[in-house]
């Protein structure tokens, strides 16, 4: 009798996906009854009293900056130290120094010292591939722009690295301090790097100062994370062999944690730094010089032919700096597990000559003008920006019906009604939806925190475009999980196709956000369309890579026995793999949630509108000011909401899993 009950209960317990669909229905049938009413519109112009208390706090803050003792005494400190910190680095590679007209190393100077770098701390290839690099960029006419990028992510990274080396060192040596901090990076890291700009310049001002603190917060969790990460993947007999030799807490740490854990704390500097450099790049919405200033610029005026050449420039660095560390990383693993290479002196020989040849470059920089500023006019980007404007011209009269159809067609049959349902309904009404769906999805802690989440959006005053916001991303995720499911699965079955795709996905997770708004302005001129669909390609990567592990973790014998019992591929596929692999899913729709909301918020640059608009508005306007704020806060909790619900999904399908 005692398994009568339960059992009963389960019986007659509706189906999950049944009480979705009904709380979808009510939803709908409400609609058409209130549609229009308590939905919280505002317009363009238009500011509630949190945006004017917002706007008078920052005037507040900006009358009392060189008087207020926090300021005075921290925060301009701190403004003072990266600013100066910032201005050296630039001053050295990019900026005219010590009043003459050119930086104190020259174009060929830097080549030099870069690629020697390369070779130091990786080896030959990469040396060839930095020496490359630096000078395409160079002919393309944008050598000051990419050196200033280059100086600001390098500050940031620098002294991002000094204190998250350490506070990882600390998460991995405590259980206490791991557990503390990491719901701290977690929070971090979901955020979208927008929303790091506005509360920084409210305490830093506008500038390269705030952009370079604004770079290293955002860069600096995955070196805490992966540098705590390595050290507690240390195996446990490999410290407790070094204690019982007698040795001290220190000495475990330096002879046997960190050089253990050397590889992982360099893939964490290789994280930091393309976090950085990504960050940099938008961070020109504040002031920061560089490319991003350049992509900015031509995106406003939609001249996609500069915004392409910058956005290559931009590619280039971060293939450069991705092969770099991650060369640095393999060589430190193999330095750890085989030790130093045979022929280390021919090695030493090397890097001694190719010192001396540094050296001799940086004097012929600093003697000769050849030497010290980049020759040519950049012809090479003033072609690739007429070519790319003529191909643009191009796609947008000879594939206008088809781009056309695709963009109506989705907007028609996704986008509009999806925008309407949320932004036309009463605003306690999608609340209660919301909350309603986490409950049946999750659980009732994330219910909670959606319900203090739909309650400060709805205190933010931006209500309606946090709406629109919204449906983009739900249409833009839908999509990309479609994308994911079939090229990951794909890729899951086939290892052929993992092979040749799976570079161009590593490649594309290298570039920053800035960069994929160019083709998809080229191809949909600037509308929210261009938004979504640069929010898809950004997002895909992390989608399929998360779908291939996950059919890849599914049992071989459960799969060879599917197809023993007669199941064809699409039986074996749809029945057996994708729902053994339903955690993967979920966290695969996780990540592509976050990765679509930062991309198009960002899209407010080219006509996306909503939350990344006001932002956007919030920069260059300044009684705009408080509202961007808000909007900032909207994004982020936007971002908070979507994560916790589709964690707590997560975990409700593992735990189903696991208990079957």
């Amino acid at each position: 009798m005692a398994t009568v009950a339960p059992l009963r209960a389960v019986l007659i317990r509706p189906a999950r996906g049944m009480v979705v669909a009904a709380v979808l229905v009510g939803w709908l049938v409400l609609w058409l009854i209130l549609r229009g009413i308590n939905t919280l519109p505002l317009g363009a112009a238009q500011l509630t009293d949190l945006h004017r208390s917002l706007n008078q706090l920052n005037d507040a803050i900006g009358a009392s900056r060189d008087s207020n003792p926090i300021f005075l005494y921290f925060f301009n400190v701190i403004r003072l130290v990266v600013g100066e910190f910032t201005a050296v680095i630039q001053a050295i590679i990019a900026q005219p120094a010590f009043g003459g007209p050119i930086p104190l190393i020259g174009w060929l100077g830097a080549v030099a010292l870069f690629a020697w770098i390369s070779f130091a701390v990786a080896n030959w290839r990469v040396a060839l591939l930095t020496a490359g690099g630096l000078i395409v960029v160079g002919l393309q006419g944008l050598w000051q722009e990419s050196m200033d990028t280059l100086a600001l992510t390098l500050s940031a990274v620098i002294i991002a690295l000094l204190f998250s080396i350490p506070l990882g060192i600390w998460a991995g040596l405590s259980d206490r301090v791991n557990r503390i901090i990491t719901p701290v990076l977690d929070f971090m890291q979901t955020m979208p790097t927008f929303v790091y700009l506005a509360p920084l310049t409210l305490f830093f001002l506008i500038g390269p100062a705030s952009a370079t603190i604004a770079t290293l917060i955002y860069a600096a969790p995955p070196a805490v994370r992966l540098t705590a990460h390595g050290i507690r993947s240390v195996p446990h007999d490999t410290r407790e062999a070094g204690e019982s030799l007698g040795s001290t807490t220190g000495q475990t740490l330096t002879k046997i944690l960190l050089p253990s854990a050397k590889r992982t704390i360099v893939l964490g500097i290789n994280q930091t730094i393309m976090a950085a450099l990504s960050m940099v790049t938008i961070a020109a919405l504040i002031d920061a010089p560089g490319l991003g200033k350049t992509v900015v610029k031509a995106l406003q005026t939609l001249d996609v032919g500069t915004a392409f050449n910058a956005g290559l420039a931009i590619v280039v660095l971060a293939i450069v700096l991705d092969r770099v560390t991650t060369a640095a990383s393999v060589r430190a693993e193999a330095v750890r597990r085989h030790g130093p290479a045979r022929w280390p002196w021919l090695r030493t020989t090397l890097l001694v000559s190719g010192g001396v040849a540094t050296l001799v470059a940086i004097w012929l920089s600093r003697t000769y003008v050849w030497a010290a500023e980049f020759p040519g006019d950049g012809g090479l980007g003033s072609a690739i920006a007429k070519g790319t404007t003529a191909a643009t011209l191009w796609v947008q009269t000879a594939l206008s019906t088809i781009t056309g159809v695709i963009k109506d067609v989705i907007t028609a049959v996704l986008i509009e009604p999806l925008q309407a349902l949320l932004v036309t309904s009463p605003w306690w009404l999608v609340g209660a939806v919301i909350v309603a769906l986490t409950v049946v999805i999750g659980n009732m802690r994330a219910a909670a925190i959606s319900a203090i989440c739909v309650a400060l959006l709805v205190a933010s005053g931006v209500w309606q475009d946090a709406m629109t916001t919204l449906a983009m991303v739900l249409v833009a995720t839908v999509i990309v999980m479609a994308l994911g499911v079939v090229f990951g699965v794909w890729m899951g079955r086939n290892r052929r196709a993992d092979r040749v795709i799976r570079p161009l996905l590593d490649a594309a997770q290298t570039m920053p956000s800035f960069v994929y708004l160019v083709p998809f302005l080229a191809l949909f001129a600037a509308t929210r369309f261009t938004a979504i669909a640069a929010a898809i390609v950004f997002a895909a990567p992390v989608v399929i890579k998360i779908i291939v592990d996950g059919v890849r973790g599914v049992s071989a014998t459960t799969v060879e026995a599917s197809i023993a019992a007669g199941s064809s591929t699409w039986q074996t596929i749809t029945k057996v793999q994708l729902p053994m692999a339903r955690e993967a899913l979920t966290l695969a729709t996780n990540q592509g949630l976050i990765y679509v909301l930062s991309m198009v918020v960002v899209g407010g640059l080219v006509g996306a509108g909503a939350l990344g608009y006001d932002v956007v508005a919030g920069f260059s306007q300044g009684e705009l000011y408080g509202k961007g704020l808000a909007a900032g806060l909207a994004i982020v909790l936007l971002g908070i909401m979507l994560d916790r619900i589709t964690q707590a999904a997560a975990t409700r399908s593992g735990q189903a899993i696991h208990h079957r």
